[in-house]
């Protein structure tokens, strides 16, 4: 039985591939080993009727996972907001389902939520990829295009605009105040890798509750496993596209101010410092520096383009989102 005084976490895992059956098999074992046990391990299944088969007869004699099918339409909002609204614990985290957490994961996001002004905790996300390093092109900066931690965020436990979903936690009284995370932002199934989610869930959130308390504790760390596909420039290209095209999304929700806030320091000051280090490193005969400085030039070219595009389809009323209330709360101790 867990100290009362402590909250207690569920983990809420959202899977949709059976081809990624040994990657979650991987993460569910990361939190059953995590040196502060979760509450509960909730793997959702994003309408994969074999999938949800085959996991529940995994964990069947089980007693701390539990498989769910996702309740809502295809995508994962809709997964999380299952998760949400089944979970018993005070606080809920959010892991990939081809990533592992490290042992003290769920230990760094508990202790900050001592503060209750703390109503969300984002860790860091380290990429693991597939063919051994990092290409030689790839910048630093754009390491969130693959889900992980970029150059530019800020370095220890420090307060933030927005958590990053796939490494994150949220007290309950978070969804309580601002409802789940928005459907028709982020991804659902389609080909198009869309984001940004969780951005507008924590501009919501702060809105909601002008005192809360958003913070990124670099201890919390995780391994994302980034797949061959998504070290080649095509993925590189059309994932920041895309991310230009949420954005818009974004904005439409909260406003262009507070949607874009965080994105104008890393735009103007982080990315510029970027290109300056490939052009130094390609005039000192180092591997990928021009291809770095490219890369970041076109990253932010292609990402501008998805903006414009987005909002555009925005104003037209050719794209649609809507945030729903999780039902949180109705299943805790």
């Amino acid at each position: 039985m867990r100290d009362p005084g402590t909250p207690g976490v569920s983990v809420v895992i959202c899977a949709y591939t059976e081809d990624r059956w040994e990657d979650v098999l991987a993460a569910v074992a990361s939190v059953r080993a995590q040196s502060r046990p979760a509450l509960e391990t909730l793997l959702v299944v994003d309408h994969n009727r074999d999938l949800l088969d085959r996991l529940g007869k995994e964990y069947k004699e089980t007693d701390d996972v539990r498989v769910l099918a996702n309740a809502g339409p295809r995508g994962l909002s809709a997964g999380r907001n299952t998760g949400i609204a089944a979970s018993r614990g005070d606080v809920v985290a959010f892991l990939d389902d081809d990533a592992v957490a490290e042992r003290d994961w769920l230990k760094h996001f508990a202790e900050a939520y001592d503060d209750p002004r703390v109503m969300a905790v984002g860790g860091r996300t380290e990429p693991v990829w597939a063919s051994g390093r990092r290409p030689d092109w790839f910048p630093e900066e754009f390491d969130w295009v693959v889900g992980c931690t970029y150059r530019g965020l800020p370095r220890g436990r420090v307060r933030v605009r927005n958590v990053l979903g796939g490494n994150a936690s949220f007290r309950r009284e978070a969804f309580d105040a601002a409802g789940g995370f928005a459907t028709g932002i982020g991804r659902d199934g389609n080909k198009r890798p869309l984001g940004g989610e969780e951005t507008e869930l924590c501009i919501r959130l702060s809105r909601a509750r002008p005192d809360a308390v958003l913070l990124i504790d670099d201890r919390a760390v995780i391994h994302h496993r980034v797949p061959e596909v998504r070290e080649r420039f095509r993925y590189f290209r059309t994932r920041t596209y895309a991310e230009g095209l949420s954005k818009a999304l974004v904005a439409r929700s909260v406003g262009a101010e507070k949607g874009l806030e965080s994105e104008r320091r890393y735009t103007t000051r982080v990315l510029p410092a970027g290109v300056a280090r490939g052009l130094r490193d390609a005039l000192l005969a180092r591997p990928g520096g021009a291809g770095r400085a490219g890369a970041i030039v076109a990253g932010v070219l292609a990402a501008a383009g998805g903006y414009v595009v987005g909002s555009v389809r925005a104003r037209r009323g050719g794209v649609t989102f809507s945030v729903v209330g999780t039902g949180a709360g109705g299943g805790r101790d």
